[in-house]
């Protein structure tokens, strides 16, 4: 089959100016920062504020599960919002695409932070918590995809991944913020999460803050992204007569083999990070006599604060690495890495190891947070380009968002709780049995994968797209 070209007629958009590349760079970073942002405040309250307020039930790990649970809601939404948002994004650009995935995630944050308890109105509390939680996945399943598009359609030859990290390091900027606020609100209120008080401020209304302040700074990324242009990959497609009718159709027929390669690239990825941020503080902080460390709130989080100071480091190391070595051999050596650190679970938290309360060895949890943020940020950073690279453009947005949130699914909406499962029957060394199992599962598609560094990413077949072309 030959190579599509452009019609006689059609003329390719020029490349982004400087001003412009460096606006696209801000627009990916702050827009991603804005939604982690939004998503990790609502895994800190489902640890530390839900259960207590949204999930009564006559023992604490139940309302921890169930907490959970909602947590994982969002999750199965996710790629429901890769769905939507990327058949907007491969039919009308990635530009209003991303502002709409911004104001879905950011309005359902606000509303949870006004959100009556079950205290208040019974079972509709938790009912309506879910609902904002799915409202949620939606919005953040179309945000990653246009946001790392933004950057590898505008990238320098050569310097693909290094672009591609930019959105990247939203994540651990979110994580952060929504973090760093609910520590400064613990501390400033006198909240104990190993003692809380139902009638504290901070239970009373202090843990509502972080959700209306996503108000301020979601209105700061809608005037970003207003500015934004089109990415000229994208706009020299629809000059060349490939908009596809139904991208969704389109992907499943022209490169379902990608989206099941990409699903499983992320698996391993995705697994460690929700083990890392949401369950860890679980086992942390969870009382002693359930199994878990007694560990409190606020000195832990201080520890996962520092840790994730790592996970930014290594972020651009990653992108870097990728385009140096290339993405396949470099994530192939990160993953087994990954798999390895996962039969050191008991070395480092169990309990007759780790110490329980105040007698818990901080030292050695800051290593152990340490260890894996550092893995996080190799394996994290690079995603945002080698996904991408999997799709052609008229379906770009659809196939790299469905793999990169159905993986979310397989690796991330289900982590914190099967974790929380296994230590509760099995003990914590099972936690990174589960974690190696995710990791051999990402080798085994990575090594099915060809490498992807010198694709150009105008390249169109004609049988990857006749299939497709409205």
């Amino acid at each position: 089959m030959s190579t599509l070209t452009a019609p006689d007629t059609a003329e390719a958009p020029p490349a982004p100016s400087g001003v412009q590349k460096r606006r696209i760079i801000f627009a990916s970073l702050v827009g991603t920062s804005i939604e982690f942002y939004d998503f990790y405040v609502y895994a800190t309250a489902a640890i530390s504020v839900f259960p207590l307020l949204f999930f009564p039930a006559s023992d604490a790990g139940g309302a921890l599960l169930a907490s959970l649970a909602t947590f994982g809601v969002a999750f199965v939404a996710r790629p429901v919002g890769s769905i939507i948002f990327g058949h907007f994004g491969d039919r009308l650009g990635r530009k209003a695409t991303l502002l709409g995935s911004l104001l879905t995630m950011g309005i359902a944050t606000v509303i949870i932070g006004m959100l009556p308890t079950y205290a208040q109105i019974g079972l509709w509390a938790p009912v309506m918590l879910a609902i904002m939680r799915f409202c949620q996945g939606l919005g953040l399943g179309g945000e990653w995809s246009g946001a790392a598009l933004l950057a590898t359609e505008t990238a320098e030859k050569g310097k693909r991944a290094r672009a591609a990290m930019w959105p990247q390091l939203g994540a651990p900027i979110g994580f952060l913020f929504a973090n760093g606020f609910f520590l400064l609100l613990t501390i400033w209120m006198g909240h104990d999460s190993t003692d809380p008080a139902h009638d504290g401020t901070f239970l009373t209304w202090g843990w509502r803050i972080p959700f209306l302040a996503s108000a301020v700074i979601v209105a700061l990324g809608v005037y970003v992204r207003v500015k934004l242009e089109e990415t000229p990959v994208f706009a020299r497609a629809v000059a060349r007569g490939e908009k596809v009718k139904t991208p969704l159709k389109a992907v499943l027929q022209t490169s379902w083999r990608q989206l099941i390669q990409g699903t499983f690239i992320m698996l391993a990825t995705y697994t460690l990070f929700y083990l890392f941020t949401t369950w860890i503080l679980s086992y942390a902080i969870g009382a002693t006599e359930n199994g878990m460390l007694g560990i409190g709130y606020q000195d832990f989080l201080v520890l996962q604060l520092i840790a994730i100071l790592f996970f930014a480091a290594m972020t651009p190391v990653s992108g870097a690495l990728a385009d140096r070595f290339g993405r396949k051999p470099f994530l192939i050596v990160v993953t087994a890495a990954i798999l390895v650190f996962g039969f050191f679970f008991d070395s480092f938290l169990a309990p007759e190891v780790m110490g329980t309360g105040a007698d818990a060895n901080m030292g050695l949890m800051l290593v152990f947070l340490i260890i894996g943020m550092t893995l996080m940020g190799l394996t994290f950073g690079v995603q945002s380009a080698i996904l991408p690279e999997l799709f052609p453009t008229n379906v770009r947005y659809t196939g790299s968002a469905i793999a990169y949130n159905f993986s979310s699914i397989l690796g991330a909406a289900v982590a914190p709780f099967i974790a929380a499962w296994l230590v509760q029957n099995h003990g914590v060394a099972w936690v990174g049995v589960y974690l190696a199992s995710m990791a051999l599962l990402t080798l085994l598609s990575l090594f099915s994968t060809k490498e992807t560094k010198d694709l150009d990413l105008d390249t169109l077949t004609a049988k990857d797209a006749e299939p497709a072309v409205a």
